[in-house]
């Protein structure tokens, strides 16, 4: 069955944890708690990763413990974010959290050939929105890695994003590349991609989803929006992710979704060896907790 909503993400995710979680950088008050909160629900075991004398600051404005985490010292950002990589690539740990380390300087420990945890996938960021009464959640990608990815980078950033869904539970997840219109035009270079992907999936260069583009925000949404303008669509209305164009507007989506929309969201960069979960500075507890879920949800194989 697929899961619907936050509260079914994190019950699924106490399931299949508590797994190993490496949290880079993790002298944050929002982050420490998050972490306290998901190590009593069953999810994780979280490993520390910080200047000790930062961390024993913040744990004491949390009112938290030392003890009831693993810490590990490391002398600034840029080392933590490089001992959580090693810790992934060794096996050791199953997730890796972005903390105070700029998002940058956390990608590039994960793309460096030393210590990274690349696969020879591109590593792509996917966005789950849990949203008032839309009845589902929706995957949005790529809003936070690739700025501006060509034809193939599309490809795969559908093809994770549809493995993303499949361990949501989503045998068959519905996917709708956006466009500004949903009519092919050679003048806007995002239709003729969107067009192009949904024959890649047709000839099984995409696999295990239904891929249809270049739609609308709205066509993809609302059936009834669709049908008035005569699309026909295997999509329409009824997509579980949609693929944005760029980063620029994967980014805007979102955070109209969020602070417009009154709703709520995960995310998870995946494509290496273990889910990356990479929240913004501004990420409220919450919002890192159910990020952590989705990691170690994906990490642990998906829902049943």
């Amino acid at each position: 069955m697929p899961i619907t909503t936050f509260q079914g993400l994190q019950a699924e995710a106490a399931r299949v944890g508590p797994l190993r979680v490496a949290i880079a950088a993790a002298a944050v008050h929002e982050g420490l708690e998050a972490a306290h909160a998901i190590q009593r629900a069953g999810v994780a075991r979280c490993v520390l990763i910080d200047a000790p004398v930062h961390l024993e600051r913040a744990l004491a404005d949390a009112d938290l413990e030392a003890a009831a985490f693993e810490i590990l010292p490391a002398p600034g950002p840029q080392e933590a974010a490089r001992l959580a990589m090693r810790l992934a690539r060794d096996g050791e740990v199953d997730v890796v959290v972005k903390g105070a380390v700029p998002t940058a300087t956390f990608l590039r420990a994960a793309l460096d050939r030393e210590v990274g945890v690349r696969t020879g996938r591109l590593l792509s960021h996917v966005g789950v929105y849990d949203l008032p009464g839309f009845g589902r959640l929706l995957l949005v990608s790529d809003g936070g890695v690739v700025v501006a990815p060509d034809l193939y980078q599309k490809a795969e950033i559908v093809q994770n994003a549809i493995d993303v869904a499949h361990r949501l539970g989503i045998g068959e997840p519905k996917v709708a590349v956006l466009a500004a219109a949903e009519t092919v035009n050679p003048k806007v270079p995002a239709t003729l991609d969107a067009a192009s992907l949904s024959k890649m999936a047709e000839r099984g260069q995409i696999r295990g989803g239904i891929v249809d583009g270049p739609l609308a925000l709205d066509n993809a949404i609302s059936e009834s929006s669709g049908r008035q303008k005569g699309i026909r669509s295997p999509v329409l209305g009824m997509a579980d992710v949609l693929i944005v164009p760029d980063i620029e507007a994967g980014n805007l989506l979102g955070k109209a979704m969020l602070y417009l929309g009154g709703g709520e969201m995960a995310g998870v960069v995946v494509g290496g060896r273990v889910p990356l979960v990479v929240t913004s500075r501004s990420g409220s507890r919450a919002t890192r907790e159910v990020s952590i879920a989705l990691g170690v949800l994906l990490a642990g194989g998906g829902a049943t």
